[in-house]
Order: C-alpha cells, then sequence, then structure tokens
C-alpha cells in the first residue's frame, strides 16, 4: 500500500546533507561545524524516518579547535560507498581537505587523512570512473581563497591517498550563478552530472550541470526553486536512486534560529535528459518543492531521532556535542545521571562568558516548539561554581544554579554577540535556593524561538516562572541549541553538577 510523508521530513539543523543506498540501506551525513564529535551519521530505510547512528569524526586535527571556533570546523561532508568501504571527505576551510573511511559504518572510523593542506578549498566530492581513475571535485570559500563561483576538478589516487594534479577549474559560474558551492559528482548513462547549490543558502536554488566528459563543456539548469511554495532556498543536497529505479533528492531549508531542515523531493528523469525535483514551476524544466507526496516505493520504518536522555550508562547519548575538542576530564564517573565537571568559564574579551565556554554540552532544537526539563543535584565547592540549562546561539540565555558566598542562588545568565563582533553578557539573580538538594529546571520554546525558563525545588511543588523571557537566535552557521553544563569562575575547582535527565516534548 502507497503511504505518504510531509515535508520537513526533519525539522532539525541538519545542514548541507549528503546521502547514500547501500542495498537496503540509506546513510547520510551532513556538517557539524565546531560541534564535536563531528560529522553525524544518519540511517533510514525507507528515505523519510530517519536516526543518528554513529559520527565520523570524534575530534578534530587540531589545537585549534580545543577552544570554541564557531562557524569553522567542518563543512559540507559528502559520502560515498566504494570498493567494500565507506567513505567520508570533508573540508576545514582554514586547515584543507580531509578524507575518513570505514568498512562499518556504525563502527570506528579511519583517523582524518588531509589530502590537500590548503585554506578555502571546500565541499569536496570523490568520484570513481568506470575505468579505475578517481577524481575530487571542490568548491572555493572566498574568504580564505579569493575565488568564488568555481569547481575544480583533480585527479585522485584511487585508494584516496593523495592527489596527482594541481587541479582544473571545469565551470566558472560568475555571471550566472553566484555561490556556487557544494558539487556531488555522478555518472548516468555515460553521462556526468554535477549537483550544486547556488544563490546563497537563504535564496538560492538547485543547478545541475551536464557533459559527455569529465573536463567538459559542461551544460546547465536551474532545476528546482522556491516558486509558490513556502520553502526558500531549496538546494545543497544529494540525489540517490532506489533499486526500482526511483529518484529521491534531499535538501535543506535555511530556517533562521532552527537551522537548516530537511526535505526530501520526488526526482523524475525528463524526455530530454535533464532531471526535474520537485513538481514542475513551468515550462523551463524547474520544479518547486513538494509539501506532500507519495512516499518512496519502500516499507515504511518509522523511527524518531534521538532527544531525550536518561544517561543511564553516566555517558551522554549520540545527540549531544561539545564546542570544541573533548576532553576527558569535563565528565566524571558515576551513574545513573551525568556528571558534569565545573571547569572554568572561557575568558572572552576580558570577560567570564558561556558564548566561549567549550564544555556546553549541546543538542539541535528538534521542532518549532518544544519543551526541556532537566533535574540537577549540585555538589558546588567554591563560590562561582555554576551549572544550569542553557538555550545557545549567537543570542544565549541559562538558567542556572550557582554558588555565591555561601548562598545557593537561581539566575539568569544571557548574553548576545553584536554587529561589531562584541560579547555583551549579563547574571541576574533570581532566588536564592540555599538548603535545595535538588532542582528542576525547564524551558518552553515557543514559535519565533521565544522561550521561557521556569524553575522549582526538587520534582514537586509549583513551578516558578522567570522573567523576562528569552528570545533565541541562531548561531554561527547553524540553528539555536540546547543544553546543559557545569562551569566555575575560578581555573580550578573540585565542583561538578549531576543530571539527572534531559526531556524533550514536542508540541
Amino acid at each position: 500500500m502507497p503511504w505518504y510523508y510531509k515535508n520537513p521530513i526533519l525539522h532539525a539543523d541538519y545542514a548541507d546533507p549528503d546521502l547514500i543506498r547501500s542495498g537496503a540501506d540509506f546513510w547520510m551525513v551532513s556538517s557539524s561545524f565546531n560541534h564535536l564529535p563531528g560529522i553525524p551519521l544518519l540511517h533510514s530505510r525507507d528515505l523519510v524516518h530517519w536516526t543518528l547512528v554513529n559520527h565520523v569524526v570524534p575530534r578534530l586535527p587540531s589545537e585549534n579547535y580545543d577552544r570554541v571556533q564557531p562557524g569553522k570546523g567542518i563543512w559540507a561532508p559528502s559520502l560515498r560507498y566504494h570498493a567494500g568501504r565507506y567513505w567520508v571527505f570533508f573540508s576545514i576551510p582554514d586547515e584543507g581537505i580531509y578524507v575518513c573511511h570505514t568498512a562499518n559504518p556504525l563502527g570506528s572510523w579511519s583517523e582524518p587523512h588531509c589530502l590537500k593542506q590548503v585554506a578555502g578549498w571546500i565541499d569536496p566530492c570523490p568520484f570513481w570512473d568506470d575505468d579505475g581513475r578517481a577524481w575530487l571535485i571542490h568548491a572555493f570559500a572566498w574568504s580564505r581563497s579569493g575565488i568564488k563561483n568555481k569547481l575544480q576538478l583533480i585527479e585522485m589516487a584511487p585508494d584516496a591517498s593523495r592527489l596527482l594534479d594541481q587541479g582544473k577549474i571545469i565551470f566558472d559560474g560568475t555571471p550566472s550563478h553566484p555561490t556556487l558551492e557544494g558539487p556531488k559528482l555522478y555518472k548516468r548513462h555515460n553521462e556526468y552530472w554535477i549537483f550544486a547549490p547556488a544563490g546563497g543558502v537563504k535564496r538560492g536554488w538547485q543547478t545541475v550541470l551536464r557533459s559527455r566528459h569529465l573536463h567538459g563543456p559542461w551544460l546547465s539548469r536551474d532545476v528546482l526553486h522556491q516558486g509558490e511554495s513556502p520553502v526558500n532556498g531549496p538546494h545543497q543536497g544529494g540525489w540517490v536512486e532506489l533499486e526500482n529505479g526511483e529518484s529521491w533528492f534531499l535538501h535543506f531549508q535555511d530556517k533562521g534560529l532552527y537551522g537548516r531542515i530537511l526535505h526530501l523531493q520526488p526526482m523524475h528523469w525528463q524526455q530530454d535528459g535533464w532531471p526535474l525535483i520537485g513538481e514542475p514551476l513551468d515550462e523551463t524544466g524547474k520544479g518547486q518543492p513538494v509539501l506532500n507526496h507519495r512516499a518512496p516505493d519502500l516499507p515504511c520504518y518509522p523511527q524518531e531521532m534521538q532527544t531525550s536522555d536518561a544517561f543511564l550508562s553516566g555517558q551522554p547519548g549520540k545527540q549531544w556535542q561539545w564546542q570544541a575538542n573533548p576532553r576527558s576530564d569535563w565528565l566524571l564517573p558515576g551513574s545513573p545521571g551525568l556528571r558534569l565537571r565545573c571547569a572554568p568559564l572561557a575568558d572572552k574579551e576580558g570577560t567570564l562568558a558561556l558564548y566561549a565556554t567549550p564544555q556546553l554540552l549541546l543538542q539541535k532544537f528538534p521542532a518549532v516548539r518544544f519543551s526541556v526539563t532537566t533535574v540537577i543535584t549540585p555538589d558546588f565547592q567554591q563560590s562561582g561554581d555554576e551549572a544550569g540549562l542553557v538555550i545557545y546561539g549567537e543570542r544565549y540565555a541559562a538558567l542556572i544554579l550557582c554558588q555565591q558566598q555561601g548562598r545557593l542562588l537561581v539566575g539568569l545568565r544571557h548574553g548576545w554577540i553584536n554587529d561589531r563582533g562584541g560579547l555583551t553578557e549579563q547574571l541576574l539573580l533570581i532566588d536564592d535556593v540555599s538548603g535545595c538538594a535538588v532542582a528542576e529546571l525547564a524551558c518552553d520554546i515557543g514559535y519565533d524561538g521565544i522561550g521561557h525558563f521556569r524553575y522549582r525545588r526538587a520534582s514537586h511543588g509549583d513551578w516558578q516562572p522567570v522573567t523576562p523571557p528569552f528570545s533565541a537566535g541562531a548561531g554561527k552557521w547553524v540553528g539555536a541549541k540546547t543544553g546543559i553544563y557545569a562551569a566555575s569562575g575560578h581555573n580550578h575547582s573540585a565542583g561538578h553538577a549531576r543530571f539527572t535527565h534531559f526531556i524533550v516534548s514536542s508540541k
């Protein structure tokens, strides 16, 4: 029996997705920027329902990422299966192009191997041709390379150990395709195809290039625009073909503070050989996104993305990421619950601030409207120790328990990065809860990211609302996140906090 789905299929920030089919399994990766572990790996059996099963990169191969680097880190990975192994290529735009591989995507991946140490080469995608030769295509970041709107092709060793030449620009989109990037290279019916987004994240479109020869000449057609739909900037993703010949295209939509959420579009190959993505928009072959559609001709395998966490093993689940390369001493042994050490707050511009604090443990916003609740048992040792529930972006706020001069207080720490890049942060003290052994903190996120914090002693009694409300904001290239942390205003503290659970309830 046919079944139907609604877009977005995943209302969470999985930017720059790429996917493959391996037998009956579908695998997807996405950008992770400075959040670690990096490159989330998602799995599906029906292309509609996904779950997070692994991360490719436990930590970034540079000490630069031992501190918070908003917007940097891993950009636009690509995923392929070749010669019995899964391959992920990615760029760290200030460092170079890297590759990891594995025979088992659910196990450990190889350490990142640097194919090219260079700034500004981004969005790499490998391609193994029928003659055994291997290639790499990539785009450029103007901010690092001084080059933009161009795609470069380089021959690569078949084992992906090294690049074999200096590369050649095979397409220049400067006059017609501004911000051309994110290329994905395929072969179909003895023709080469490049799927590449253009026009920018918020208002862009999906372009497809076509050629009989890898080095061109390449013909181009814009195949997916917003059209009359509410889905702005539908582009940057991957094409996958089912065993029955059906084609589908997965892409993102930039939704501001919610990040880059995922949509699935039907894709049809037309009589002229070009693909049509979504539903027809006009006579030129352009498509526009569908909001409801018949699902892929596959059995439905319902599953949900991980959000809530009981921390039963004393470890965070796969949905959690740190803000920088993790340190082993951020987590203390012991369960049930999660014990976080009061590691130092970061010093940014002479101010101790959450924004640059690496040990924030965060996960993506899961829906337009939702609530989060956590229970904290503090074991603070000195003034300046604190722990709390945080909503994080370039505008951020945290409802906290903190110790000051022998008293246990509830406070609201909030801040923002202004248009000049400067940091402003304030701490408002709300209530004295001295003698409280356990406290429950919560936040209700409504439309447009308006959040209302509340708290109560232990898990009973009346909830106390916190004013003022908080307006969440996106981070650097990422959506807003929510999570927990423990910290101290001192370089050394023996304090910690135990988080019994973290409950997420979508509305």
